[in-house]
Protein backbone atom coordinates (compact mmCIF):
# COMPACT_ATOMS: atom_id res chain seq x y z
CA UNK A 1 0.00 0.00 0.00
CA UNK A 2 1.27 3.24 -0.64
CA UNK A 3 1.26 6.56 1.21
CA UNK A 4 0.53 8.12 4.66
CA UNK A 5 4.12 8.96 6.51
CA UNK A 6 2.97 12.49 8.05
CA UNK A 7 -0.42 10.85 9.31
CA UNK A 8 -2.36 12.43 12.85
CA UNK A 9 -5.72 10.50 12.85
CA UNK A 10 -6.55 10.44 16.68
CA UNK A 11 -8.68 12.81 17.44
CA UNK A 12 -11.54 14.67 15.39
CA UNK A 13 -11.31 18.09 16.08
CA UNK A 14 -14.71 20.80 16.41
CA UNK A 15 -15.43 23.98 15.15
CA UNK A 16 -16.85 26.28 12.38
CA UNK A 17 -15.61 27.66 9.19
CA UNK A 18 -16.21 31.44 9.04
CA UNK A 19 -14.82 33.19 5.69
CA UNK A 20 -13.07 35.83 8.15
CA UNK A 21 -11.17 35.02 11.21
CA UNK A 22 -8.10 36.22 13.27
CA UNK A 23 -5.01 34.08 12.92
CA UNK A 24 -2.07 35.26 14.75
CA UNK A 25 -1.60 38.53 14.45
CA UNK A 26 -3.40 38.87 11.07
CA UNK A 27 -7.21 38.48 9.47
CA UNK A 28 -7.86 36.36 6.76
CA UNK A 29 -10.65 37.74 4.57
CA UNK A 30 -12.71 35.23 2.71
CA UNK A 31 -12.72 38.03 0.21
CA UNK A 32 -9.05 37.59 -0.78
CA UNK A 33 -7.94 35.83 -3.70
CA UNK A 34 -8.31 31.96 -1.76
CA UNK A 35 -10.86 30.09 -2.46
CA UNK A 36 -13.13 29.11 0.72
CA UNK A 37 -11.76 25.50 0.71
CA UNK A 38 -7.85 27.23 0.86
CA UNK A 39 -9.59 29.33 4.13
CA UNK A 40 -10.34 26.33 5.98
CA UNK A 41 -7.05 24.41 5.34
CA UNK A 42 -5.34 27.48 6.82
CA UNK A 43 -7.95 27.27 9.74
CA UNK A 44 -7.62 24.20 10.83
CA UNK A 45 -4.15 23.25 10.07
CA UNK A 46 -2.51 26.31 10.78
CA UNK A 47 -3.54 26.80 13.92
CA UNK A 48 -5.31 29.72 15.16
CA UNK A 49 -6.70 27.95 18.07
CA UNK A 50 -9.46 26.35 16.03
CA UNK A 51 -10.89 23.22 16.44
CA UNK A 52 -11.96 21.34 13.68
CA UNK A 53 -16.19 19.98 12.91
CA UNK A 54 -16.07 17.41 10.24
CA UNK A 55 -18.43 19.11 7.97
CA UNK A 56 -16.58 20.74 5.11
CA UNK A 57 -16.71 23.26 2.30
CA UNK A 58 -15.59 22.20 -0.95
CA UNK A 59 -13.38 23.81 -3.41
CA UNK A 60 -16.89 25.01 -5.14
CA UNK A 61 -18.41 26.18 -1.98
CA UNK A 62 -20.53 23.85 -1.11
CA UNK A 63 -21.39 22.36 1.86
CA UNK A 64 -20.52 18.64 2.39
CA UNK A 65 -19.85 16.50 5.54
CA UNK A 66 -21.51 12.99 7.32
CA UNK A 67 -24.85 12.66 6.58
CA UNK A 68 -25.01 15.12 3.77
CA UNK A 69 -25.10 14.25 -0.31
CA UNK A 70 -21.37 15.19 -2.18
CA UNK A 71 -22.34 17.35 -4.64
CA UNK A 72 -20.34 15.30 -7.15
CA UNK A 73 -19.00 11.39 -7.15
CA UNK A 74 -16.59 10.62 -4.38
CA UNK A 75 -13.99 8.34 -5.30
CA UNK A 76 -13.45 5.15 -3.86
CA UNK A 77 -11.81 5.59 -0.56
CA UNK A 78 -7.82 4.89 -0.22
CA UNK A 79 -7.20 2.47 2.68
CA UNK A 80 -5.96 4.34 6.02
CA UNK A 81 -2.89 3.48 7.55
CA UNK A 82 -2.44 3.22 11.02
CA UNK A 83 1.86 2.84 10.98
CA UNK A 84 3.71 4.96 13.04
CA UNK A 85 6.29 6.30 10.43
CA UNK A 86 8.85 8.08 13.59
CA UNK A 87 10.53 4.64 12.24
CA UNK A 88 11.93 6.37 9.16
CA UNK A 89 14.14 8.33 11.72
CA UNK A 90 16.23 5.33 12.51
CA UNK A 91 16.51 3.79 9.25
CA UNK A 92 16.10 3.57 6.16
CA UNK A 93 12.67 3.60 3.79
CA UNK A 94 12.68 0.59 1.82
CA UNK A 95 10.32 1.44 -0.74
CA UNK A 96 11.48 5.40 -1.64
CA UNK A 97 14.92 4.86 -0.20
CA UNK A 98 15.04 7.81 2.05
CA UNK A 99 17.79 7.68 4.73
CA UNK A 100 17.65 10.29 7.31
CA UNK A 101 21.55 9.96 8.43
CA UNK A 102 21.79 11.31 4.84
CA UNK A 103 20.60 14.88 5.74
CA UNK A 104 22.15 17.39 6.04
CA UNK A 105 19.44 19.64 7.98
CA UNK A 106 21.17 22.63 6.42
CA UNK A 107 20.36 21.14 2.89
CA UNK A 108 16.81 21.09 4.08
CA UNK A 109 15.47 24.57 2.59
CA UNK A 110 16.93 23.42 -0.97
CA UNK A 111 15.32 19.80 -0.92
CA UNK A 112 11.90 21.37 -0.04
CA UNK A 113 12.58 24.03 -3.10
CA UNK A 114 13.43 21.13 -5.32
CA UNK A 115 10.38 18.69 -4.27
CA UNK A 116 8.24 21.28 -4.94
CA UNK A 117 9.60 21.95 -8.34
CA UNK A 118 9.45 18.78 -9.64
CA UNK A 119 4.96 18.67 -8.19
CA UNK A 120 4.82 21.22 -10.75
CA UNK A 121 6.11 18.76 -13.34
CA UNK A 122 3.43 15.99 -11.70
CA UNK A 123 0.70 17.99 -12.01
CA UNK A 124 1.39 19.28 -15.18
CA UNK A 125 0.91 15.44 -16.58
CA UNK A 126 -2.12 14.49 -18.56
CA UNK A 127 -3.32 11.61 -16.39
CA UNK A 128 -2.25 14.02 -12.94
CA UNK A 129 -6.15 13.39 -12.02
CA UNK A 130 -6.60 9.86 -12.45
CA UNK A 131 -6.30 7.39 -10.21
CA UNK A 132 -3.70 4.67 -11.11
CA UNK A 133 -5.87 2.04 -9.07
CA UNK A 134 -9.37 3.10 -7.18
CA UNK A 135 -7.58 2.73 -4.14
CA UNK A 136 -4.50 4.78 -4.59
CA UNK A 137 -4.66 8.76 -4.58
CA UNK A 138 -4.11 10.63 -7.97
CA UNK A 139 -0.90 12.61 -8.84
CA UNK A 140 -3.31 15.61 -8.23
CA UNK A 141 -4.51 14.25 -4.61
CA UNK A 142 -0.91 13.28 -3.78
CA UNK A 143 0.13 16.64 -4.72
CA UNK A 144 -2.50 18.53 -2.23
CA UNK A 145 -1.50 16.63 0.35
CA UNK A 146 2.26 17.70 -0.08
CA UNK A 147 0.66 20.87 -0.22
CA UNK A 148 -0.99 20.88 3.08
CA UNK A 149 1.96 18.68 4.88
CA UNK A 150 4.17 21.88 3.84
CA UNK A 151 1.83 24.58 5.30
CA UNK A 152 0.72 22.31 8.64
CA UNK A 153 5.11 21.40 9.03
CA UNK A 154 5.58 25.26 9.10
CA UNK A 155 3.13 25.89 11.49
CA UNK A 156 4.96 23.09 13.73
CA UNK A 157 8.02 24.66 13.29
CA UNK A 158 6.82 27.74 14.85
CA UNK A 159 4.90 26.44 17.25
CA UNK A 160 8.22 24.54 18.53
CA UNK A 161 10.48 27.43 17.88
CA UNK A 162 8.21 30.01 19.87
CA UNK A 163 6.45 27.76 22.24
CA UNK A 164 7.95 25.04 24.91
CA UNK A 165 7.42 22.45 24.14
CA UNK A 166 4.35 22.40 22.36
CA UNK A 167 1.82 19.84 21.51
CA UNK A 168 0.43 19.79 17.90
CA UNK A 169 -2.57 19.23 17.14
CA UNK A 170 -4.06 16.45 15.65
CA UNK A 171 -4.17 16.29 11.82
CA UNK A 172 -6.14 13.57 9.96
CA UNK A 173 -5.33 13.45 6.15
CA UNK A 174 -7.75 11.55 4.99
CA UNK A 175 -10.12 13.14 6.45
CA UNK A 176 -8.81 16.73 5.01
CA UNK A 177 -8.67 15.16 1.54
CA UNK A 178 -12.61 14.44 1.70
CA UNK A 179 -13.05 17.97 3.28
CA UNK A 180 -10.94 19.46 0.38
CA UNK A 181 -12.23 16.86 -1.84
CA UNK A 182 -8.69 17.17 -3.54
CA UNK A 183 -9.74 14.55 -6.35
CA UNK A 184 -12.01 18.41 -7.69
CA UNK A 185 -9.05 20.96 -7.33
CA UNK A 186 -7.33 21.80 -10.31
CA UNK A 187 -3.46 20.81 -10.73
CA UNK A 188 -2.00 24.06 -12.15
CA UNK A 189 -4.05 26.20 -9.26
CA UNK A 190 -2.99 23.18 -6.67
CA UNK A 191 1.04 23.65 -8.00
CA UNK A 192 1.39 27.50 -7.56
CA UNK A 193 -0.36 26.71 -3.73
CA UNK A 194 1.96 24.20 -3.12
CA UNK A 195 4.94 25.91 -4.63
CA UNK A 196 3.99 28.91 -2.23
CA UNK A 197 3.99 26.65 1.10
CA UNK A 198 7.37 24.65 0.23
CA UNK A 199 9.06 28.22 -0.13
CA UNK A 200 7.01 29.63 3.13
CA UNK A 201 8.14 26.10 4.78
CA UNK A 202 11.94 26.47 3.12
CA UNK A 203 12.57 29.78 4.43
CA UNK A 204 11.37 29.11 8.17
CA UNK A 205 13.76 26.29 8.32
CA UNK A 206 16.46 28.09 6.52
CA UNK A 207 16.34 30.53 9.67
CA UNK A 208 16.50 27.84 12.09
CA UNK A 209 20.69 28.30 14.08
CA UNK A 210 22.27 27.15 16.76
CA UNK A 211 19.91 26.21 19.99
CA UNK A 212 17.07 26.32 17.66
CA UNK A 213 17.82 22.80 16.47
CA UNK A 214 17.03 20.79 19.71
CA UNK A 215 14.04 22.92 20.48
CA UNK A 216 11.15 19.98 21.33
CA UNK A 217 7.53 19.16 20.00
CA UNK A 218 5.36 16.49 20.64
CA UNK A 219 2.07 14.41 19.48
CA UNK A 220 -0.52 13.36 21.25
CA UNK A 221 0.47 9.50 20.39
CA UNK A 222 3.72 10.64 22.69
CA UNK A 223 5.86 11.02 19.41
CA UNK A 224 8.44 13.34 20.79
CA UNK A 225 10.67 15.70 18.00
CA UNK A 226 13.69 18.04 18.23
CA UNK A 227 13.82 20.71 15.44
CA UNK A 228 16.71 18.64 13.84
CA UNK A 229 14.34 15.24 14.47
CA UNK A 230 11.37 16.83 12.97
CA UNK A 231 12.89 18.84 9.61
CA UNK A 232 14.63 14.68 9.02
CA UNK A 233 10.90 13.38 9.89
CA UNK A 234 9.55 15.90 7.54
CA UNK A 235 11.67 15.38 4.42
CA UNK A 236 10.87 11.84 4.43
CA UNK A 237 7.12 12.69 3.86
CA UNK A 238 7.70 14.73 0.56
CA UNK A 239 10.17 12.52 -0.70
CA UNK A 240 8.30 9.08 -0.29
CA UNK A 241 5.13 11.23 -2.42
CA UNK A 242 7.50 11.96 -5.01
CA UNK A 243 9.05 8.44 -5.40
CA UNK A 244 5.46 7.23 -5.20
CA UNK A 245 3.99 9.19 -8.00
CA UNK A 246 7.29 8.39 -9.61
CA UNK A 247 8.96 11.37 -10.15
Amino acid sequence: MQRFPSSDRRIRRQATISTSWPCGSRQIEGDQAVSIARLSTLWRIGGCGASWKPRAVHARGRPYGPGMEPTLDVPPPVPGDSKDWTWVLTAPCPDCGYDPAAVDVAEIPAMIRDNAAAWVAVLARPDATARPRPDVWSPLEYGCHVRDVFVLFDRRLHLMLDDDDPLFANWDQDETALAERYWEQQPDVVAGELVAAGDAVAASFAAVAGDQWVRPGRRSDGARFTVESFGRYFVHDWVHHRWDVGA
